[in-house]
């Protein structure tokens, strides 16, 4: 159970006594930029699903564990939104001092506020998928609004 804690948890950046969804997302910030020096962002987008799929088996066996779904501890699924996010916003090693933190704040309103179908999953997929799948949702709404916001940023102020 502890690797797997370790995991769901990212390096138990989970077990943070506060906020920690908004933790468990700045550290897998912090895990993925010097990531982007190294392999293609379609590398990290194919990444973040792969580990999607391993974490909802993952969460689906610790939640029958401890009798708890979706655990403020788990914040796999917010490496998953946020590895989405910066991997669909068109990051890139000159503008990723803007992009990195619109790609945060943006992840962290759709996952916090929830808005429409992320809402909807949230409380109505159960198990694995239901944790993971309103993080991904939340990932793709973050990179799409990066994206149109730098864009913006760069016709009319940078």
């Amino acid at each position: 159970m502890n690797l797997r804690k370790f995991f769901l948890t990212v390096g138990f950046s989970g077990l943070s006594p506060v906020a920690p969804g908004t933790v468990g997302s700045f550290i897998s910030l912090l895990l993925v930029l010097p990531l982007i020096q190294y392999v293609h962002v379609s590398t990290i987008f194919l990444l973040s699903l792969l580990i999607s799929v391993i974490a909802v088996k993952q969460i689906n066996i610790y939640e029958e564990e401890v009798g708890q779904h979706d655990g403020k501890e788990i914040v796999i699924d917010e490496l998953a939104g946020m590895w989405i996010a910066i991997s669909i916003c068109g990051i890139t090693q000159e503008n990723m001092i803007i992009m990195a933190p619109l790609a945060f704040i943006y992840f962290r309103i759709f996952d916090i506020w929830k808005p429409s179908v992320i809402g909807r999953i949230d409380r109505d997929v159960k198990g694995g998928w239901g944790v993971m799948g309103d993080d991904i949702v939340a990932g793709i709404a973050a990179g799409v609004a990066t994206s149109g916001t730098y864009q913006l940023l760069t016709m009319y102020v940078l």
